[in-house]
C-alpha cells in the first residue's frame, strides 16, 4: 500500500499532482477529449494514495480542466489556450487579435515610488530614482489573462498617472508623449505558483502555475521606457517566442 505524505517540499502532494496534470495539458501531452490515466495509475506515478489523487482531480474538475464521465473515466475538457507572441514588437491587443472578441485592460493602481536596484538597472537609472509603478490586469472576453506590474522613469513620464486614467492603454500613453513606436529589448520567461493575490485576481485555484515574463521596452533611440513583470495563467495562455 502506498502512503502519501500530506506535504512534500512545502507544497501539498495533491497540488503537485494537479500541477503535473496541468503541465501535461499545457505541454501538449494531453489534448481536449483525451482520457486521463486511471486513479490507480496516477497513484503509482506520484507515489500517492487514491484519496490524494482524487482530491487533485476534484480541483481540476472545479476549474473546468477535466471532467469525469460515469463508467468511462476522467477526460480533458478543454486544452485550448490563447497564444501570445513575444518578439521585438510585443503588444497585448495585437498579439491576441483574432483569438478573442473583446480585449481590455484595467488599471488597479498607479503611484510614485523609489526604484529598487532591479528596477533601476532595467531602466538605466540610479537606485532610489523616482519611478511610476502601474499595476494592471488584462482580460480577453472577460477572462483575466494577465496581471502586470510596470515601472517607468518619472522624469520622462511625470503625469503618467493622469494619462493612463484617461487613455487606458500603454501604447496610447506612449504615443501621447511622442513615442510613436517602441520595441522589446529583452524578455526572460520563468514559471512559478501564483500567490494569494494573483490567485484571487486571476480567478485561479490554489497551486495554479503562472508564466512570468520579465521585459524591458525601449524607444527608437534605444532608451528604456518601461520595465514590466507580467504574469499569465499557464492553463489559459502560451507564450510563443
Amino acid at each position: 500500500m502506498t502512503v502519501a505524505k500530506d506535504d512534500l517540499g512545502g507544497v501539498a502532494l495533491w497540488r503537485r499532482i494537479a500541477d503535473a496534470i496541468r503541465l501535461d495539458i499545457v505541454g501538449g501531452k494531453l489534448a481536449t477529449g483525451d482520457r486521463l490515466p486511471t486513479e490507480a495509475v496516477l497513484a503509482e506515478r506520484f507515489s500517492a494514495n487514491r484519496h490524494t489523487v482524487r482530491r487533485a482531480l476534484a480541483v481540476l474538475s472545479d476549474e473546468g480542466v477535466v471532467g469525469a464521465e460515469q463508467g468511462r473515466g476522467t477526460f480533458v475538457r478543454s486544452a485550448k489556450r490563447l497564444s501570445y507572441p513575444i518578439g521585438k514588437r510585443t503588444r497585448f491587443t495585437e498579439g491576441l487579435a483574432g483569438q478573442a472578441n473583446t480585449i481590455s485592460s484595467r488599471t488597479l493602481s498607479s503611484r510614485l515610488e523609489n526604484a529598487s536596484a532591479v528596477v533601476a538597472k532595467a531602466l538605466g537609472l540610479k537606485t532610489g530614482s523616482k519611478v511610476i509603478r502601474n499595476d494592471s490586469v488584462s482580460l480577453a472576453d472577460g477572462v483575466p489573462l494577465s496581471r502586470a506590474t510596470t515601472w517607468l522613469p518619472y522624469r520622462r513620464f511625470p503625469d503618467f498617472v493622469d494619462r493612463i486614467a484617461q487613455l487606458h492603454r500603454m501604447t496610447a500613453v506612449f504615443a501621447s508623449y511622442g513615442i510613436a513606436d517602441y520595441a522589446r529589448a529583452s524578455t526572460r520567461i520563468s514559471a512559478r505558483h501564483a500567490d494569494v493575490e494573483e490567485t484571487k485576481l486571476l480567478g485561479l485555484s490554489p497551486g495554479a502555475i503562472l508564466l512570468v515574463s520579465e521585459s524591458v521596452d525601449v524607444d527608437s533611440a534605444g532608451e528604456p521606457i518601461s520595465y514590466a513583470l507580467s504574469r499569465f495563467p499557464a492553463e489559459r495562455m502560451e507564450l510563443v517566442v
